[in-house]
């Protein structure tokens, strides 16, 4: 079943949609519970995640970088990355290309 534009949970305090996965490009919406976190992880795609609400803690190959609404934080490819959410938040994040370890196919 397609996991197109259904929130689903992530990690704890964590739940995610992505809108639109077209070309080469990739938009999620993700909504985070005060305190939670996206885990430290890497991937080859390139991500600029925009905070929509809230202040967001990103760390990124060990320079910590905060954001706040109507901020965003560029992601390179392969980077060790993670992010803290300080307060009740939501990012929209992008991604190049398409994260298909991320979509549910029929």
């Amino acid at each position: 079943m397609s996991n197109l534009g259904v929130w689903e949970a992530a990690e704890p305090g964590v739940k995610r949609k992505i809108l639109c996965a077209e070309g080469s490009l990739m938009m999620m919406e993700v909504h985070f519970e005060r305190g939670a976190e996206g885990y430290e992880h890497k991937h080859p795609h390139e991500q600029m995640s925009y905070c929509l609400k809230g202040t967001m803690q990103f760390t990124i190959d060990g320079t910590v970088t905060v954001i706040k609404q109507g901020e965003s934080v560029y992601i390179p490819s392969n980077a060790l990355h993670g992010a803290k959410a300080l307060e009740p938040s939501a990012l929209l994040d992008t991604f190049t290309p398409i994260r298909r370890d991320l979509l549910k196919h029929d």
